[in-house]
């Protein structure tokens, strides 16, 4: 039987957290137009900008924001940004921390302009 990355406990941290900020991000006025979101995949939290594609609305693009990755024997949090080679790079400002909160917080304000512009 294969483990599962997060417990209940774990996940319900991740949607006060990660959710929020998204939440937060996501003005419903342009819920139709705007929205970031974020995905679990293994150990991973990666928060995506969804968009419509510009040449058919009814399509929408996902545009990688951050990654936020669980390392479980540090018991740390890491924080990732995408380059334009397309790759996840380890972000240079507050790199990891063992409180999730810290790093979306990062997120949020985007000192070095990494995850916004």
């Amino acid at each position: 039987m294969a483990s599962v990355a997060f417990n209940e406990v774990e996940f319900k941290r991740i949607e006060q957290t990660v959710g929020v900020f998204c939440v937060k991000h996501s003005p419903a006025h342009l819920k139709d137009k705007l929205r970031l979101e974020y995905v679990v995949k293994g150990h991973d939290v990666v928060i995506v900008e969804r968009r419509p594609r510009w040449d058919n609305e009814t399509e929408w693009t996902e545009s990688p924001v951050a990654k936020l990755k669980f390392i479980r024997s540090a018991n740390k949090w890491r924080l990732y940004w995408m380059r334009a080679d397309m790759k996840w790079h380890e972000y240079p400002g507050l790199s990891s921390s063992h409180r999730l909160e810290d790093l979306v917080q990062e997120v949020d304000d985007d000192p070095l302009a990494c995850f916004f512009g």
